[in-house]
């Protein structure tokens, strides 16, 4: 009885390519696919199980499903002139109805129930075109970087020159006003003190008109800070609420 042919369909057929640099893990994938009506049970070999580790390395494919196999390569020194002569084979069998162990599913399998595929491994260093690629993007990273609009930082300086030339003036117009009340208060103060000289003098009758009417101008004038000290608080509450806020 011939072999039977493989009834999974592999992509990649007969090549695993494995792109440099090798000094860390390089990944390949392999998928398989199978078109038939029945489950199919594979297992993955390879010469070189130290050199590589491939996740799932066995399973179950139901019919019309497909499996894809990570195969990692693990670091090496590389050398150009020494010939690949790693190997990969894929070997599956048709799932019986009921499989639950599957080691002695491959240990009891007939020579004839067997399916195999092999594939080669191809080591490939990076072309030049693809280092000339990479230094380019590496060296556009930080360009671009630098391009990036920072509107964040350049707002805070201007806003905080605002707030200082705002502050500056509220604090001018609370120096004025409070200049002003003090020159009030004098005036009133001094305005006081006449009043009480005026009647400590001799009464007459000139003297008494030119009291009364003193005395008139002092209340007049007397009332005129208190107006002003009002104004005043309501100008300082303003400015120093507005500065606040």
């Amino acid at each position: 009885m011939s072999k039977l042919d493989q009834v999974l369909i592999l992509d990649p057929p007969s090549d695993l390519r494995f792109k440099g640099p090798f000094t860390d893990v390089v990944t390949t994938n392999l998928k398989l696919k199978n078109p038939s009506e029945r489950r199919v049970c594979f297992k993955v070999k390879t010469t070189a199980p130290r050199r590589y580790c491939v996740r799932p390395n066995s399973g179950v494919i139901d019919a019309g499903a497909m499996v894809s196999i990570s195969v990692m390569l693990q670091p090496f020194d590389y050398d150009p002139n020494e010939k690949s002569k790693h190997k990969f084979m894929v070997q599956t069998i048709f799932a019986p109805p009921n499989v639950s162990d599957m080691d002695s599913l491959w240990k009891d399998a007939k020579p004839d129930d067997l399916m195999d595929s092999k594939l080669r491994c191809v080591f490939e260093l990076p072309s030049e075109n693809d280092k000339v690629n990479d230094v380019d993007a590496a060296k556009a990273a930080p360009v671009m970087n630098s391009m990036k609009p920072e509107p964040t930082a350049a707002a805070v300086p201007v806003a905080a020159s605002l707030d200082d030339t705002e502050s500056k003036k509220v604090l001018e117009k609370c120096k004025r006003l409070q200049s002003e009340m003090n020159k009030l208060t004098e005036e009133n103060r001094q305005l006081k003190e006449d009043g009480i000289r005026m009647r400590k003098m001799p009464r007459s009758d000139h003297m008494t008109s030119n009291s009364t009417s003193l005395l008139g101008r002092e209340a007049s004038t007397a009332s005129l800070p208190s107006l002003l000290v009002v104004i005043a608080a309501i100008f300082i509450g303003f400015f120093l609420g507005k500065f606040i806020l």
